[in-house]
């Protein structure tokens, strides 16, 4: 298969300008008929109008007596009036039609009862006083709602007050999706423990678009994986324009490998207009029409397919059903660093967002289009245009929140050195009661100190020996931490050590073997705990760095390590106890440290801090961590140290 090389990739406004303009929306359309109490939430397409009055006839508004108002007029308190019942008046209650001999109400309240059969007024009526007159509501053949209107719950009591039992509407368009690739197995086949075989992946992709097909009112029909055959994928292309459904996207395949054939079957069918978008994640996407039907070539890395779906395939379903895609509410954030970005590209960074201070501050997260836990920990995405070749740190930029603007106002941003032990924070402070979100950054314990020193956390994760003094983090605060009040909380001990391959293949007994010609070592970032560590003991030992395979070979977290080693990628790699239980991993031991929780002095009384100080002395916290392996809590929320930052 010849390589489909992207000759003419187009901006991110080209790629949809052309897209839509070669679409005919009312080709593809179709109506409706819905009853209408069944039309919440759905778009009219066409006016609606009343086919009867609302109230249809003269009616009372309130309780008491129907009477003809001339006939009550003159009367005084110094000239009261006495009616008959029957000839001069008739009981009435609230919602009763009005005889037609009679005009007005008067309220109970207002009466006095002589008898039986007689009534005193002290007061006149005039005409349709206290009466709902017929139309009063809605009058028949009036204007309802017009075309595109989204029904809402008390549109429908309009509807049927105005006797429209039915109301035609666009008709949810069906979205079909093609999920492709011979290496992807489907979730529903297999069972939560059960082992995967060979090297296969478990497809998700169509779940996730078939929910944003939903979130956008439209109806997903989601086919069987189809393998890396031209042959099959053109098979159940062509099924599916020849379907009901009004959309096709084609997962995966879109790119310019060998085997991306999704290219040839829409160019062999139909028209390609786009193959690639200068947009990152993104760049891959297709767009092509089918028999009059518009056919997506989704990129198969999972932010990718989110980022194209949501830039093509939905606004496209809103104009089918009349509507336009809801706006994101932004705001203005502060990056926590320089961003730098590809010139020519518009890029969608995922980042996360807390208040601190009186700013809104926006950590990057990882850019792996790949990486779908990049979406499920943002708070929201910065665009960075096509014509910049970055965003600075030290200006405002705006942000598209993924999350309730609220809900930034009670986040905690914790900025610094990787532990397992911050998710449980997350979730035991949920579990605790407390509405707060932990948003957290992976970017070593240096990094850490260096975002509270530019306001831009509220906590930092440390972990950092002073080689000379054998004591953690004080020396680094000292350094970099200058003019800061900081108080240092305990929050665990850990085990750190080599994290090497189940059975210890290459019988691995220490830092020394590093410098072994047949290991491969995975390293951590520099500025981290763990890396100043590692140097420290090949310090001692004599090690030069230079000598181990793999030592400019770095990852962010100490998981990342684990599964460079379960995945062969590395024989071993320095990290903590707990991520080598977590990867059924071996693991020998090289050093016991402390991981302290970095806070300014001056926000500690904030309800929030006390909240993360709370939960970290508790008896469940501490219990989960223990149940991790390679923890010690003991000292967890313990204040062992104060710097006065003078």
């Amino acid at each position: 298969m010849k390589r489909q090389v992207y000759l003419e990739m187009k901006s991110l406004e080209q790629a949809r300008d052309i897209f839509f303009s070669h679409i005919n929306l009312d080709q593809i359309s179709a109506i409706e008929t819905v009853r209408a109490g069944d039309s919440l939430g759905r778009i009219t397409s066409g006016a609606v109008f009343a086919k009867r009055s609302a109230p249809w006839f003269h009616s009372a508004a309130m309780d008491g007596i129907a009477v003809r108002a001339d006939k009550t007029y003159g009367t005084t308190d110094r000239h009261p009036r006495v009616l008959k019942l029957g000839e001069d008046f008739i009981w009435i209650n609230t919602g009763q039609p009005l005889p037609e001999q009679f005009n007005a109400v008067i309220m109970v309240e207002k009466l006095h009862e002589v008898d039986e059969d007689h009534v005193e007024l002290r007061s006149p009526a005039h005409p349709w006083q206290n009466v709902r007159k017929v139309g009063e509501d809605i009058v028949a053949t009036q204007l309802l709602f017009p075309k595109n209107h989204r029904i809402r719950s008390y549109d429908i009591g309009g509807l049927i007050s105005a006797g429209v039992f039915s109301v035609n509407v666009w008709k949810r368009p069906q979205v079909a999706i093609i999920p492709t690739g011979s290496e992807l197995v489907s979730y529903e086949s297999l069972s939560e423990t059960e082992e995967i075989s060979g090297h296969k992946l478990i497809e998700y992709n169509s779940h996730v678009l078939a929910g944003l097909v939903r979130e956008a009112g439209a109806i997903p029909v989601i086919c069987e994986i189809v393998p890396d055959s031209e042959e099959r994928i053109s098979h159940t292309l062509k099924q599916a324009v020849e379907s009901e459904a009004r959309i096709v996207i084609i997962n995966a395949g879109s790119s310019s490998g060998s085997k991306d054939y999704t290219v040839h079957v829409i160019k062999a069918m139909g028209e390609v207009l786009v193959h690639g978008v200068a947009m990152m994640p993104g760049k891959p996407t297709i767009l092509g029409i089918v028999n009059g039907k518009p056919v997506v070539g989704n990129p198969g890395y999972a932010v990718s397919s989110i980022l194209s779906f949501e830039q093509f395939v939905k606004p496209l379903l809103h104009m089918l059903q009349g509507d336009h895609p809801p706006a994101r509410k932004t705001i203005k954030v502060w990056p926590t660093r320089d961003i730098p970005s590809k010139l020519g590209t518009e890029e969608f960074l995922r980042v996360g967002i807390g208040k601190v201070g009186e700013r809104y501050v926006a950590t990057p997260l990882e850019r792996a289009a790949g990486s779908i836990t990049t979406l499920i920990r943002a708070e929201g995405i910065i665009r960075i245009p096509a014509l910049l070749e970055g965003v600075s740190q030290k200006g405002e930029i705006e942000a598209e929140l993924l999350v309730d603007e609220r809900e930034l106002e009670d986040t905690v941003v914790v900025i610094g050195s990787h532990d397992i032990t911050i998710d449980i924070l997350a979730d035991e402070i949920r579990q605790r009661g407390y509405d707060i979100r932990v948003s957290s950054a992976n970017v070593g314990s240096l990094g850490g100190l260096i975002a509270l020193k530019k306001q831009t956390c509220h906590i930092a994760g440390s972990h950092l020996l002073d080689t000379e003094t054998g004591e953690y983090n004080i020396s680094y605060i000292n350094r970099y931490l200058k003019g800061v009040g900081i108080s240092v909380f305990n929050l665990v001990l850990r085990e750190q050590g080599l994290i090497i391959s189940k059975g210890n293949p290459k019988g691995i007994r220490g830092i020394a073997d590093l410098e072994r010609p047949d290991v491969t070592f995975v390293n951590r970032q520099a500025g981290s705990g763990t890396r100043v560590l590692l140097d420290f003991k090949l310090k001692q030992l004599g090690v030069d760095p230079a000598a181990i395979r793999g030592y400019d070979h770095e990852e962010f977290t100490h998981m990342a390590v684990a599964v460079d080693v379960l995945s062969g990628a590395a024989d071993c790699g320095l990290g903590i106890f707990a991520a080598a239980i977590a990867l059924d991993l071996d693991f020998v031991p090289v050093e016991r440290e402390q991981y302290d929780l970095i806070i300014p002095s001056a926000i500690l009384n904030q309800s929030n801090i006390q909240a993360v100080l709370n939960t970290i002395r508790s008896e469940n916290f501490r219990n989960r961590v223990i149940s991790l392996g390679g923890y010690d809590p003991g000292n967890s929320g313990k204040l062992w140290k104060e710097v006065r930052g003078e």
